[in-house]
């Protein structure tokens, strides 16, 4: 499959999507794309997938529940070690957030949504 990268608003690569996997630019397999919106590994809703290839959400958006059906983690595909220039970018409107801008860290961490270890 051919890689799709992901951009913010300062045309920075933040992510590479190879089929519905999302990666991190040190390879790690941090989410997945169903549709057009994008999941954390932990089952969190991020954002949606914009034409401009930048994860984009609603500033007021209420997040659904954690996804129980997450998918096992894929084999790590030969990914690019550079990319090229970034698309022109469309203007977001003032309800609308670039979440790699706003939020860079969202895949890095664990969900707050989680349950705990303990509970079963």
């Amino acid at each position: 499959m051919k890689p799709q990268f992901v951009w913010n608003t300062y045309g920075d690569w933040v992510l590479t999507l190879v089929d519905t996997y999302i990666w991190d630019l040190t390879g790690h397999w941090v989410g997945w794309l169903d549709g057009d919106d994008i999941f954390t590994t932990d089952g969190e809703w991020v954002g949606k997938l914009s034409r401009d290839s930048r994860v984009i959400r609603k500033r007021a958006a209420s997040r659904p529940p954690l996804r129980k059906d997450i998918p096992p983690k894929p084999p790590k595909p030969d990914l690019p070690g550079r990319c090229p220039l970034p698309p022109a970018f469309a203007e977001l409107t003032f309800s609308e957030i670039d979440v790699m801008e706003e939020d860079p860290e969202v895949f890095k961490r664990l969900s707050d949504m989680r349950p705990d270890m303990g509970e079963g």
